[in-house]
């Protein structure tokens, strides 16, 4: 299958990021969700079929979901007839705004970093958690634990007193509380979809309010288990942890250049991408 790893428009480049290329389109963005790859922050050569409709028509999905918790920068997934045609599906035009430099995380279940940090301290951005967890338990009640958002290299946990040294204590409380509002809301939807939510990565902006941006509770930005096999003990990721997975096996030793993805892990992870778009959303992804 076609992949797009890279987009060259007739418009201005503001932002290259890992998976997204973002244009100026007038008084509004154009985010474009290409089909590379990064895990351990490194991008990966090879592009994995879709992903980046996905994350796009996904994102729309949780965007017109969430409105009746928070306002969003989305605004149409129609694009100028005047741009290639292989940015449909995998594009969207948003209102433009002030992005927080902050990462959002909210965590209903211990697994990933915060089960390493765990592991040393028994506490995660610095609240302390009860003795006896295991991998994949779920918390009594979601935690949030922000980070830096870098631009470059590796995003840093970090406590809530230095996040509020970063955006201020009335901007900090307003993300805190909508984003486990946020997450409380796609777990419960989730859930009845077949799927734990164990964790995920929210953005906001700042207009004349605060808003939702850049992704929302994409396979790429959130933790996806199967509930079936969860219930039994199986943490199955319908997201990039199972090329995580695959590399964490491997000799590789998570700096440039990253080694090759073999045909097969490539292929699973499209299948686990669309697996998770028809679970949350009920309908297969349209070709």
């Amino acid at each position: 299958m076609e992949t797009i790893t890279q987009t060259n428009l007739d418009l201005e480049l503001l932002k290259k990021g890992k998976v997204r290329d973002t244009y100026v389109l007038d008084d509004k963005l154009l985010m474009v969700a290409s089909d590379r790859l990064s895990a351990f922050d490194v991008v990966f050569k090879e592009g994995i079929p879709r992903k980046g409709e996905v994350l796009t028509q996904l994102s729309k999905f949780w965007f017109n979901k969430t409105k009746k918790i928070i306002d969003n920068h989305f605004l149409t997934d129609e694009i100028p007839e005047n741009l290639p045609r292989y940015l449909l599906g995998r594009s969207m035009v948003v209102q433009r705004c002030e992005p927080l430099p902050l990462e959002c995380v909210v965590r209903g279940y211990i697994t990933g970093s915060a089960w390493k940090d765990y592991q040393k301290n028994g506490s995660v951005c610095g609240i302390e958690l009860p003795e006896g967890l295991k991998n994949g338990g779920e918390f009594p009640e979601p935690i949030f634990t922000p980070s830096t958002k870098a631009v470059s290299g590796h995003d840093e946990n970090i406590s809530e007193e230095k996040a509020i040294e970063i955006v201020g204590e009335e901007i900090y409380n307003t993300v805190k509380q909508k984003s486990i509002e946020l997450y409380k809301y796609a777990k419960k939807h989730a859930l009845a979809s077949g799927l734990v939510l164990a964790d995920t990565k929210f953005e906001f902006g700042k207009q004349e309010e605060i808003i939702l941006i850049d992704e929302a509770l994409t396979p790429d930005s959130s933790r996806y288990w199967l509930k079936e096999k969860y219930d039994h003990g199986i943490l199955e990721s319908l997201d990039k942890q199972f090329v995580r997975n695959y590399l964490e096996e491997t000799s590789w030793n998570k700096n440039p250049p990253p080694p090759s993805l073999p045909s097969d892990i490539i292929v699973k992870t499209t299948e686990r991408y669309l697996q998770a778009y028809k679970m949350l959303t009920g309908e297969d992804l349209k070709e």
